[in-house]
């Protein structure tokens, strides 16, 4: 980096080059929460018990929550020490669009529970740094307002509506926002039992108990914050609920919503509607892979919602490493669900995904870290992608595959 000095009497002052202060903020890295898990130690300290049980919680028993990471970590690579090595490059080509990196960030609903302000914060560190972001229904910030930050480069997730009236406005919504690329919520048959949403009142309808007025008032950082950016609340969704919703009706509303599952019949009208790249996230089977080969998808996002939805199902890097062997070369494979470093993302991209996506770990960042979390995060796995590839010896993502160690079944 070129350094331009200025002398003033006896002190001298160090100008970086134009547009080297904008690199520095985007990559913003904070040496005090190194890994993930500092974030998650600082954000437990920063946030309510309710918002961080309900950031890091799973589904019953949360075993499939547990199996997605400790399954991941199963995988190893293999290195090429003596091989003469190009510098890394992580950037990924992925719809038409190169991306910085091979990651992106995963819907996530009620991110302004978990920490105000958090869709838009995301949102921009995402834009900043050239990753993908995408946007829930359930969400607290609206399609247009991250389209806004995003200059309509933000993805839209959809939890199909009962009603085909109600689908076609919010579709419409996301078109007019320029979203490139439309991705529908397969998994969600039924909302999943969670145990501590449950005991915390976070539950549809959700209620607010003594014990929640405290965790607030123990957190007085996070209080503020909520006053200044307001309560949180279903923002994509407000124009097409009843006026005056209490609670009780809140959660009537929300059930009536979306009741209906998804299958292939109600994907295809959604296929001939939407122009732009459509993608399904919640596949784990060979199935509805075929199911969404046929109806003419762009992609599919391998995931269990994090481990939120069915407990007795398999981790996701596992019902990965089935899909990719068959379906490789007929559709665009991604996944999300257990990722939550930079060597998870390598083992995940060696496995087959060609794109990678994570929730939980940008949650952390910001519910830790505030406005700086996106950018500190994205940091954090840039640093630990970069130097597992340069330890292997590969050069791009693509390439990562050539370092799996292969185990035969046992």
């Amino acid at each position: 980096m070129k350094i331009v000095q200025i002398k003033a009497n006896t002190l001298t002052f160090l100008i970086p080059p134009r547009g080297y202060l904008y690199r520095m903020k985007t990559q913003s890295y904070d040496p005090r929460y190194p890994g993930m898990d500092d974030l998650i130690k600082k954000a437990k300290s920063r946030i309510p018990k309710f918002a961080f049980e309900y950031l890091d919680g799973g589904c019953n028993e949360d075993v499939n929550l547990y199996k997605n990471t400790s399954e991941i970590r199963e995988v190893e690579l293999i290195p090429n020490y003596l091989a003469k090595q190009q510098p890394v490059n992580m950037k990924t080509e992925l719809f038409g669009h190169v991306y910085d990196a091979p990651f992106g960030i995963s819907p996530v609903g009620l991110q302004g529970l978990i920490w105000p302000g958090s869709p838009e914060i995301l949102a921009k560190s995402a834009f900043e740094n050239n990753i993908p972001f995408i946007l829930s229904t359930v969400s607290t910030s609206t399609i247009e307002r991250i389209s806004e930050i995003t200059e309509g480069r933000a993805w839209y997730q959809l939890y199909h509506p009962a009603e085909n009236s109600l689908r076609d406005k919010i579709i419409q919504r996301a078109e007019a926002a320029h979203c490139p690329v439309l991705v529908i919520l397969s998994d969600v048959p039924t909302f999943g039992y969670r145990p501590r949403d449950i005991r915390n009142g976070l539950a549809m309808p959700p209620r607010m108990t003594l014990r929640n007025i405290l965790q607030i008032m123990g957190r007085p950082h996070w209080a503020i914050n909520t006053l200044i950016q307001g309560q949180p609340s279903f923002q994509i969704l407000k124009p097409y609920m009843p006026k005056g919703l209490n609670m009780q009706k809140l959660g009537a509303f929300m059930d009536a919503t979306f009741n209906g599952k998804l299958d292939e019949e109600k994907i295809k009208p959604i296929r001939d509607m939407w122009k732009g790249k459509l993608v399904i996230k919640g596949i784990a089977g060979e199935q509805d892979t075929e199911a969404a080969i046929r109806l003419g998808l762009d992609g599919i996002i391998v995931s269990n919602h994090g481990g939120r939805q069915l407990d007795a199902g398999e981790s996701a890097i596992h019902s990965l490493q089935r899909i990719v062997p068959k379906y490789k070369d007929k559709i665009t494979i991604m996944m999300d669900s257990g990722i939550r470093t930079g060597p998870d993302i390598a083992r995940t991209i060696a496995s087959g995904a060609q794109f990678t996506f994570m929730g939980r770990t940008f949650m952390y960042g910001v519910a830790a870290m505030g406005k700086n979390g996106g950018d500190h995060t994205i940091a954090i796995l840039k640093k630990q992608l970069t130097q597992v590839m340069a330890q292997v010896g590969c050069n791009t993502p693509a390439e990562l595959e050539r370092y799996l160690v292969q185990r035969e079944a046992k």
